[in-house]
């Protein structure tokens, strides 16, 4: 995989998780669990997520070995197949803890690879 699709991808999860911090802003658990629209507006910047993760391939695991990019991948099935009955809570919850260090691992590859030679291919 070309690394520019590797950063294009990398790029869409830091894209999608600061939509998502803007778009919780200063809302608390219950404020967002009431307010669809940003109910909304996480759940699919969350598959947008999903979905670069899933553009990533098995370069994932390499470049952020501490991230459960198998949860990640796995997060759109579950967004897409059980959207009339997801719990709002455990929405936040994924938000909440899951996030950050996501955004920190892929900013970090998103590093090592604009300082790198394109990856081999698997």
């Amino acid at each position: 995989m070309p690394s520019d699709t590797l950063v294009d991808a990398l790029e869409d999860i830091l894209e999608n998780i600061a939509r998502i911090e803007r778009f919780i802003g200063t809302l608390d658990e219950p404020a967002f669990c009431a307010d669809d629209k940003t109910m909304f507006s996480v759940q699919y910047a969350l598959l947008a997520i999903s979905e670069a993760a899933r553009r990533l391939g098995d370069h994932a695991e390499r470049l952020c070995p501490d991230i459960t990019w198998g949860d990640i991948r796995g997060l759109g099935n579950w967004l897409r197949h059980g959207y009339d009955r997801l719990d709002p809570a455990v929405i936040w919850s994924t938000v909440q803890t899951d996030l950050r260090p996501l955004q920190l691992a892929a900013m970090l590859a998103l590093n090592r690879l604009e300082g790198e030679d394109p990856p081999e291919p698997s």
